[in-house]
């Protein structure tokens, strides 16, 4: 029987940090591309992008980044900002509640500055037909006046960048998906970099880790970024409490066990989703909306946050009539695969 203890599970991968772990990040955030680790096709197109930019003595053309949380959607959006010498704004589609809060914003964005919407699939529809002609025309169309005598006045805006940052492309309307010159996907990271990532950030912690343990929390880290400094932050924690404030092997091990982190970097909500899988439904198919149901979680977390990883590993996979799991889930853990039925 599967039960569930909120406690026990409560998982070191979130879709979202809060404000600590901002705070967190921040600090340890690149502040141009070449201290910007991976992503190398997409860190050399931007190079051009951005030189060539310059060069014409013109703002960017409009950003669009995609790709699952934690990647570095943000801090690109700030490098950039950073590489072409301007002031960034930064907000969100659901902190823009009105045309006028839109209004406000862009009315005081000066010569090439950078305006930074995260979550950009999740903006009001009168908002983004507001946006249309900010991004096409560098100009702002409102609306005096109700009824017969309503009128318009069209406001001349600063030519400026917008960088919009979503993890649902297909969320962003075919109008505003458009208007974007430059649309990039961040893919997961590969191990070396994440490695990079763990030791350039201990750099910053002035903690002392070894290299052992530095691939060690490499590969639990879900390729991702986010998840790799959160780790490190948590096993810092260990070490300074249970050990001499030294990271080594032994130590990083104690604290993933504790975390309750497996060797494919597999936290207890994605052995729960796996394991729900298997014993109430015999691997599947199972639909999104039933997985979440009987996981006690959102629909929106298991398929941003938890899928994707356990579909890159090979434990789960996507079919028409819904979510199965893979002969791999059963082995990693510890049940027999089920029996391949002859035709």
């Amino acid at each position: 029987m599967i039960e569930r203890d909120a406690e026990q599970l409560e998982s070191p991968v979130s879709k979202e940090a809060d404000h600590e772990e901002r705070d967190f990040e921040i600090g340890l955030r690149p502040q141009s591309l070449a201290e910007f680790i991976g992503q190398e096709p997409l860190k050399a197109n931007l190079e051009i992008f951005i030189q060539a930019a310059k060069q014409r003595g013109e703002p960017m053309e409009h950003v669009l980044l995609y790709g699952n949380p934690g990647l570095g959607k943000t801090t690109l959006a700030h490098i950039l900002a950073n590489e072409m010498g301007a002031q960034i704004r930064v907000t969100s589609g659901p902190a823009l509640e009105r045309v006028g809060d839109l209004a406000a914003i862009l009315s005081n964005l000066g010569p090439g500055d950078v305006l930074f919407i995260d979550e950009i699939h999740r903006l009001n529809k009168s908002i983004e037909e507001v946006l249309y002609p900010a991004m096409e025309d560098y100009a702002l169309d409102i609306i005096v006046g109700k009824g017969p005598t309503a009128r318009t006045l069209r406001l001349n805006l600063e030519k400026f960048t917008i960088i919009g940052a979503t993890t649902r492309l297909s969320l962003l309307s075919s109008p505003l998906r458009d208007r974007f010159g430059v649309t990039h996907h961040l893919n997961f990271y590969e191990e070396p970099d994440i490695g990079q990532i763990i030791s350039r950030s201990a750099g910053i912690l002035d903690v002392q880790i070894d290299q052992s343990s530095t691939q060690l929390l490499a590969c639990r880290s879900r390729r991702t970024p986010r998840i790799a400094n959160r780790l490190l932050r948590r096993v810092r924690d260990f070490a300074q409490v249970k050990a001499d404030g030294q990271i080594n092997q032994q130590v990083c091990q104690d604290s993933l066990i504790m975390l309750d982190i497996d060797h494919f970097g597999l936290d207890p909500v994605d052995r729960l989703i796996l394991k729900i899988m298997i014993e109430k439904f015999s691997g599947g198919p199972v639909g999104l909306s039933t997985l979440a149901a009987a996981s006690q979680e959102e629909i929106q977390t298991i398929e941003e946050v938890h899928e994707p990883f356990l579909m890159q590993l090979g434990l789960i996979q996507r079919t028409p009539r819904g979510r199965t799991v893979t002969p791999a889930a059963y082995t990693h853990l510890g049940f027999d695969p089920p029996v391949q039925k002859l035709s």
